[in-house]
């Protein structure tokens, strides 16, 4: 039977687990996808500190070889073609009245990042924009605009819905953005930014940060020069981390009390180093450091301070939509993250947590835990605005699917036809 928790119940980590994992499955290669997430029988001794443990070794000293995990990048490919038509859809968008002449939108095809002409676009992606004529200048001869669609139209409706239904939950994740930084502020114009990545509607700071005065302060006007957002109070509710709330989840539900600490999830047939293996089972052992904390006190050098950097990674990542954030993007941040400036290293020296993507030339730090091969397990509730999109194109390509079957049909029966009439002329003429 399980033990209710009490004052006395001893803490055990996932690092208890992690270093036998390490130790007895893994002497050499590691074989197979292992996730370390099982717990120590309540006889065993708590994890040390860096303090007491004298295996600790530099980071710095550190090599891991970088290693492609394939069906995470395929992740990331996934969402290409939708990203495509989101940032088209956002380029009409931004247009006075939403419509613009088609030839404008032409010459933007490089910023867009679109290999084709926009004809092409559109009639690969049907429903999302309406084709008029009208003038550009008085007197002019009329070209062709688009304006949105009505099926784009009830999407941005159904946007607004979501962003208002979750408004509670984006608040929270830009609470916890400012929590976490040194001096409880972040430039404005770094969060216009990143909004994309952690869901923030496009006005959030002119519509939706006035709104909450007891969290926010706006300081100066976005995109006129310095701009900040602080934090005018701590809410103790934000402050805790997602690790620290599944480790109280876990204790819930199993009774013993379990320390918060990473799971180690290792891509099938990763090789790790005898030195590197017990390095991980050591710095595992240390406590963890939420990203809420305050750390001036920490050397930047310190075991302790890699923890906190890992554990800051690990909460931006988790608060993100996709669970995943290029990394220049969060390199913006090293400043008011207390980032050194190699931190990407991180990403590769702990693989087991974060895997960093070169897809598309672009580095992305990913959320292991957050996946499950190349589908998305841990969903953001505000996914639901991107589910809505895809339901949108995918609308528009059966569409288009079935007219080009149907052409096929016809051009076909026009062929035989053809065929028919061709061979009855033959014999005709035979016959003659």
């Amino acid at each position: 039977m399980l033990r209710p928790l009490s004052p006395s119940t001893p803490k055990f980590s996932a690092a208890d687990s992690a270093w036998l994992c390490l130790i007895i499955q893994f002497p050499g290669m590691l074989s197979k996808t292992h996730t370390i997430s099982f717990y120590f029988n309540h006889n065993l001794k708590p994890a040390t500190t860096s303090h007491t443990n004298p295996f600790v070794k530099s980071i710095s000293s550190l090599k891991v070889v970088w290693r492609k995990d394939r069906k995470l990048d395929q992740a990331i490919e996934n969402d290409k073609r939708y990203k495509l038509c989101a940032r088209v859809v956002r380029e009409v968008l931004n247009e006075p009245g939403q419509v613009i002449p088609l030839r404008y939108l032409e010459k933007r095809r490089q910023r867009m990042r679109l290999t084709v002409k926009i004809k092409t676009f559109l009639a690969r992606n049907p429903g999302l924009f309406d084709v008029y004529y009208d003038r550009i200048k008085p007197k002019t001869e009329p070209v062709r605009f688009l304006r949105v669609s009505e099926g784009l139209k009830e999407f941005l409706e159904y946007e607004k819905r979501i962003y208002l239904e979750h408004e509670p939950w984006i608040i929270s994740k830009l609470c916890k953005l400012l929590m976490m930084s040194k001096d409880k502020v972040l430039c404005a114009d770094k969060l216009v930014e990143v909004k994309r990545d952690f869901g923030f509607p496009n006005d959030f700071l002119v519509n939706l940060v006035p709104k909450y005065p007891q969290y926010f302060r706006l300081v100066g006007c976005p995109g006129e020069g310095q701009s900040f957002l602080e934090l005018v109070s701590w809410n103790s509710e934000f402050a805790k981390s997602a690790i620290e709330r599944r480790a109280d989840e876990e204790s819930r539900l199993t009774g013993i009390r379990v320390r918060p600490n990473f799971n180690v999830k290792l891509p099938s047939g990763f090789f790790l180093r005898k030195e590197m293996r017990e390095w991980v089972r050591d710095w595992m052992e240390l406590d963890y450091v939420s990203p809420y904390e305050d750390v001036s006190r920490l050397d930047q050098a310190s075991s302790e301070m890699e923890k906190r950097t890992v554990g800051v990674l690990h909460e931006l990542l988790s608060l993100s939509t996709h669970k995943r954030v290029p990394v220049p993007t969060l390199g913006k941040f090293s400043d008011e993250y207390r980032f050194s400036n190699a931190f990407s290293n991180v990403f590769t020296r702990h693989s087991g947590i974060f895997y960093m993507s070169l897809k598309g030339g672009i580095e992305t730090a990913m959320l292991r835990e957050a996946y499950k091969d190349d589908k998305l397990m841990d969903r953001d509730p505000l996914l639901k605005i991107k589910g809505k999109f895809i339901e949108l194109l995918e609308e528009g390509w059966r569409r288009r699917a079935e007219q080009l079957t149907l052409q096929r049909e016809e051009v076909k029966k026009d062929m035989e036809m053809m065929a028919t009439k061709n061979g009855i002329d033959d014999r005709y003429a035979f016959d003659e």
